[in-house]
């Protein structure tokens, strides 16, 4: 997913790789995961100005969210298809992001979740309501989702779109002639800006929207001066030549209805102009243009005022900016010809009546949505409430009925429970007599294993070793031709006392004596197989380990983990040192037995009794076990298991 974000790769190529993101997310199920991640793609895919994918991916997350009925993840689905439709379709834009701003009111009613969680999320939502209420000039309303807004983000404890807020909020005061409460707006965008990234946009935004408001109050000298502050920052407007033009042209127009340096004027109209040819800013030449045409008709200068009156209605009507069309038409009508003049009146009348129909269909289709949507709700509360009647009802009568059930089933229970009690006493007896069985059996089965272990370590062994030395020593003495045959008998005498030693330790590991401390019966163990087969050794035990508190299964376990991949090492691997450690890391115990034999391929080997019994043993303790080989890189068997 990060690679999609690497702008040193080329869009189809971004786009690819969000298309494998998408293809391997959309075979998970319908999870808060799934949905997590369509979003995280389709903001992906908006970056890259791909809003048809954005579009898509923002529904299939929507359908998700409602099947497993995640309130969270079905109004952010519902705030991003609005983020769609908002340059498009406004009363589309509004209902998606009115949906979303229900769910979240119902948040705010619950009072079991964390509300600052999504008040961010929740203050953007009604952002974006306040601004498309603001373009339909619905400039109460948009004031009331503002403020409600600037709530949120407050209780979210980010501040980051408080600047936005206020801007709007100036914005709306302008329009309805509220000044001084539009400048202290605006201020307050300059200030709460301080506390952002972008500090510097906001102070240039905010003084220059101030000065647009003393242009509006015809308070020219105000104007000018706010402009220019405006225009100081000259580094950050050297980067961002669209906004430089505009805070030029504001400047130069103040300029012009004070009726100060009439030079100057027109050198900075020509300036902003020339700026915004070059990088093709279709607005700004349209608004530069209407500017130069009321300029140029102020001089009486009808034949420069037509032309840019004429370019300013081109400008605006390829970019479908109403406000400027009818301003560009009003122009035309004052300078052209009588008849010209007539036709351009005429197209202003029908374009302004037009623009005021439109603006009433959308107050009209937003009030709608929301009638809809609160008549929906008065329906579903009051279906939720013959529901709720009607359950109340259902829950009575079974409760009516459970309870003569009950106590018809008491009456009838009561023998049963009785004689189940009696039956239970004994059962119990029983059991505790059989336990009592199977534990004296086990501690005899255990004290034969050791006698048996102890008998043939310390008996038998030792007499065949008696038998061994005497032989040696009539090798030794003797020489009669005999003595080959009696080399024989001696290495025969040896291969059966390390058979009789490795079936001592069986029988002696299956439980560990109480009287041999643990990591002295491992050492004991390792010694005299290492030795019997001629192999050296390293043994390390982590002091950490306290083998006292360890359960005695683990311990067996452990033991036999040990003794069966040290008997793989001798039949297999034509090691010639092994290295086995216990370290005690995160209250977990791990066993390490490395050898430099000739290993194997892990990926190939087949698991014979012995990894098998491993396995098996680990599982019991609740442990992990990996194998690690290659050939001829020697062999490691990890064991972790849980204190």
């Amino acid at each position: 997913m990060k690679s999609a974000e690497d702008k040193s790769k080329s869009i189809e190529e971004r786009k690819r790789i969000l298309n494998k993101a998408y293809g391997v997310a959309s075979t998970f199920p319908d999870s808060e995961i799934k949905i997590a991640k369509l979003h995280e793609i389709s903001i992906k895919y908006y970056s890259l100005e791909d809003y048809n994918r954005f579009k898509q991916l923002n529904l299939k997350a929507l359908k998700s969210s409602l099947k497993i009925l995640d309130s969270v993840k079905i109004a952010k689905s519902y705030g991003y298809l609005g983020i769609y439709y908002r340059d498009v379709q406004l009363d589309s834009a509004y209902k998606n992001f009115y949906e979303a701003d229900k769910i979240y009111l119902t948040f705010d009613k619950n009072q079991k979740r964390n509300i600052t969680s999504y008040a961010f999320d929740h203050g953007k939502i009604l952002l974006d309501l306040a601004q498309l209420s603001r373009k339909i000039k619905d400039y109460s309303k948009s004031e009331h989702f503002t403020i409600r807004a600037i709530k949120k983000f407050e209780l979210s404890e980010d501040l980051s779109y408080l600047p936005v807020s206020y801007n709007n909020l100036g914005i709306v005061a302008k329009q309805l002639e509220r000044y001084d409460d539009a400048v202290s707006y605006y201020s307050r965008v300059i200030e709460y800006g301080k506390n952002t990234n972008n500090d510097t946009l906001y102070a240039a935004l905010g003084n220059n929207n101030i000065g647009t408001v003393y242009k509006t109050m015809k308070e020219y000298e105000k104007a000018e001066k706010y402009y220019k502050k405006a225009l100081s920052y000259k580094v950050f407007l050297d980067k961002r030549p669209k906004r430089y033009a505009r805070y030029l042209d504001n400047l130069a127009y103040v300029k012009f209805l004070s009726g100060n340096d009439t030079k100057s004027v027109l050198d900075l109209f020509y300036k902003s102009l020339k700026i915004r040819d070059s990088i093709n800013d279709v607005i700004g030449i349209s608004t530069n243009s209407l500017h130069l045409a009321e300029y140029y008709q102020s001089k009486e200068n009808d034949s420069l005022a037509i032309y840019y009156a004429e370019q300013a209605k081109n400008a605006s009507s390829k970019v479908h900016n109403n406000v400027e069309l009818l301003r560009s038409y009003q122009l035309l009508s004052e300078v052209s010809q009588s008849d010209e003049g007539l036709l351009y009146a005429q197209k202003y009348i029908k374009l302004n009546d037009s623009l005021i129909k439109e603006e009433r269909s959308y107050v009209n289709k937003f009030a709608r949505i929301q009638f809809e949507s609160e008549e929906t709700k008065e329906k579903l509360t009051a279906i939720s409430r013959e529901n709720e009647i009607l359950v109340i009802a259902v829950l009575g009568l079974t409760a009516l009925f459970l309870l003569i059930y009950i106590i018809f089933r008491q009456q009838q229970s009561n023998k049963e429970l009785l004689f189940a009690q009696q039956q239970q006493e004994s059962n119990q007896e029983i059991y505790r007599l059989l336990l009592n069985q199977q534990v004296k059996l086990e501690e005899g089965r255990q004290l034969e294993q050791q006698r048996m272990s102890e008998e043939l370590h310390d008996g038998v062994l030792g007499r065949l070793f008696g038998v061994r030395l005497s032989l040696d020593g009539i090798n030794q003495r003797a020489n009669d031709g005999f003595t080959e045959a009696r080399n024989k008998y001696i290495e025969e005498l040896k291969a059966i006392e390390k058979e009789i030693r490795l079936i001592s330790h069986d029988l002696g590991t299956e439980t560990l004596s109480p009287e041999v401390a643990y990591i002295d019966a491992v050492e004991s163990l390792i010694s005299d197989l290492c030795e019997a087969h001629k192999i050296d050794f390293e043994f390390r035990n982590d002091e950490n380990i306290d083998w006292e508190e360890v359960d005695d299964l683990k311990k067996v376990n452990l033991f036999r983990i040990l003794q069966e991949s040290l008997q793989n090492i001798f039949k297999h691997a034509k090691a010639k040192m092994i290295k086995i450690n216990f370290e005690y890391v995160n209250d977990k115990i791990n066993l390490i037995i490395l050898d430099d034999g000739i290993g194997f391929k892990s990926t190939k080997v087949k698991r014979g009794i012995g990894l098998k019994n491993i396995t098996s043993r680990v599982s019991q303790m609740s442990g992990v076990v990996d194998f690690i080989s290659n050939k001829d890189t020697g062999t490691t068997v990890s064991v972790s298991v849980p204190v």
